[in-house]
């Protein structure tokens, strides 16, 4: 069974930082992707970064590009989003997500078939 485990999110002032972390169990296959979504109130859920398990190509929301960084760890079940320079329009519920074969990151979110219970991210101005 696939579990995805988020971790690292909370409160910070606009420009601040943080680093989320979703660990997977049941999932590692190099022809995976894994990412983060993200839902704020009132508003639909949109991809924010997505990273192809192994072979490590990523792709970003055009919102997030040159703030936001998802990486791999070294055993290639643990992804991270490093986020900079945070705005308050980035505050949204964060989802790990995983799926079996390609990756993106503008589409249906639905087409990720396994999501983790979220971490809340708030930046105040």
């Amino acid at each position: 069974q696939v579990q995805l485990v988020e971790s690292g999110g909370g409160s910070v002032q606009s420009v601040g930082s943080l680093r989320l972390s979703c660990a997977a169990s049941g999932f590692f296959d190099i022809n995976n992707c894994m990412g983060w979504f993200r839902q704020a109130p009132g508003k639909e859920r949109e991809g924010v970064a997505v990273i192809a398990i192994g072979v490590g190509t990523t792709d970003y929301a055009d919102s997030v590009k040159g703030r936001f960084t998802i990486s791999q760890g070294n055993t290639k079940d643990t992804v991270y989003l490093q986020m900079n320079s945070l705005k308050p329009e980035d505050t949204a519920m964060y989802y790990c997500v995983a799926r079996r074969g390609y990756c993106f990151v503008r589409g249906d979110p639905k087409l990720y078939n396994y999501w983790g219970q979220g971490t809340q991210v708030t930046v105040s101005s």
